[in-house]
């Protein structure tokens, strides 16, 4: 027999099955285990190969939000080099930096790999630029603000599979939503995802910023730099080891309090510079015009948003429904898209050919 001991073959069906305890089995007895989850909003029936948290991973990556994320702005926006990351890439690597943390945890690397890879779905086109413009818009008509977090969650709840979401684990939801945020996730594999976005997107948007010129080497904050390491690949191992190590002494997901400093030292960097100058050269301006136009537009022609939308025109529209459904359309493009719609609807065609 090719495949684990601990398999069952079904005596009618045939079947190889795999329960979820032998796929667990070894678990820290602080890791989340999918006999103590919440479950689903909607009942399912198990899967005989699959716990149901690789399910939710394979949900996740199988959606079209997923694949949307290549085509959204990390920091730069429509760079012109191949080498920058986008929210694809940034997805990858937080789920490869939590999965190391949680193995060597003995927490449930499925579930830390499904939330990691689900966390940021609902990102904006546009990277910052485009969370803030929807952040003000929202804000000028009298509604909430945006969150990019509270956005993937609706995604997974909501927006994907023609509406009827993708009926993800209560856990992997939980995490998905408080990735950032004023509260700390539920499960301790939720918060190694919250913990390593930061390791990655601190690290990943350095190297980012190095390459285009933005910023030089001597321009880093120098005791995080001789603290962590010179380079990102140093800086990432002495995260991850310090978070691993820490973690497992305290009985929680901590980093040690000079390497947790280092970190948010590096980090405000990267708000105080970084980002501010990568606005500034892609034009921030724009962002918001483009943004706040198309906001504009759908909102006085809800005939224009997708079938999927729910929302036809005519009198009687219900506002906040439509300011959603047109929120849920503009925060789902992606960069090229964006821009390739605004052209369409704003740019006299003359003008665009020239």
């Amino acid at each position: 027999m090719i495949g684990r001991g601990e398999a069952v073959k079904h005596e009618k069906t045939g079947r190889i099955s795999l329960s979820p305890d032998l796929v667990e089995a070894g678990l820290s007895p602080l890791a989340q285990r999918s006999a103590g989850s919440r479950g689903r909003e909607v009942a399912e029936e198990p899967c005989s190969l699959r716990t149901p948290y690789q399910r939710d991973r394979d949900r996740i990556v199988h959606c079209k939000s997923f694949r949307r994320l290549k085509h959204k702005t990390q920091v730069f926006i429509a760079p012109e080099s191949d080498h920058y990351r986008t929210r694809l890439t940034h997805t990858l690597e937080v789920s490869g930096i939590a999965r190391t943390v949680s193995r060597a945890l003995q927490l449930n690397e499925d579930l830390t790999e499904a939330i990691a890879l689900g966390h940021d779905l609902g990102h904006t086109p546009f990277g910052h630029a485009g969370e803030d413009a929807l952040d003000d818009v929202l804000f000028a008509l009298g509604e909430d603000g945006f969150r990019h977090n509270e956005q993937s969650v609706r995604v997974v709840e909501v927006l994907e599979n023609e509406g009827r979401g993708l009926n993800l684990t209560w856990e992997v939801r939980d995490g998905i939503r408080w990735h950032t945020g004023d509260r700390l996730p539920a499960t301790l594999e939720g918060r190694v995802v919250r913990v390593c976005d930061r390791v990655a997107y601190v690290n990943h948007d350095i190297d980012d910023a190095l390459r285009a010129g933005l910023i030089r080497q001597s321009d880093l904050p120098v005791a995080p730099i001789a603290l962590l390491g010179a380079t990102g690949t140093e800086r990432i191992d002495t995260l991850v080891h310090d978070l691993v190590d820490t973690s497992d002494l305290v009985g929680d997901i901590a980093q040690s309090d000079g390497v947790g400093e280092a970190m948010e030292t590096l980090r405000a960097f990267l708000f105080e510079t970084v980002y501010a100058r990568s606005l500034e050269e892609a034009g921030e301006d724009r962002v918001r015009r483009l943004i706040g136009q198309l906001v504009g537009y759908y909102l006085e022609h809800p005939e224009a948003l997708p079938s999927s939308a729910g929302v036809a025109g005519g009198d009687g529209i219900d506002q906040p429904a439509l300011v959603r459904s047109v929120v849920d359309h503009v925060a789902g493009m992606t960069d090229r898209y964006a821009q390739r719609t605004y052209v369409e609807l704003f740019i006299p065609k003359f003008w665009a050919n020239q």
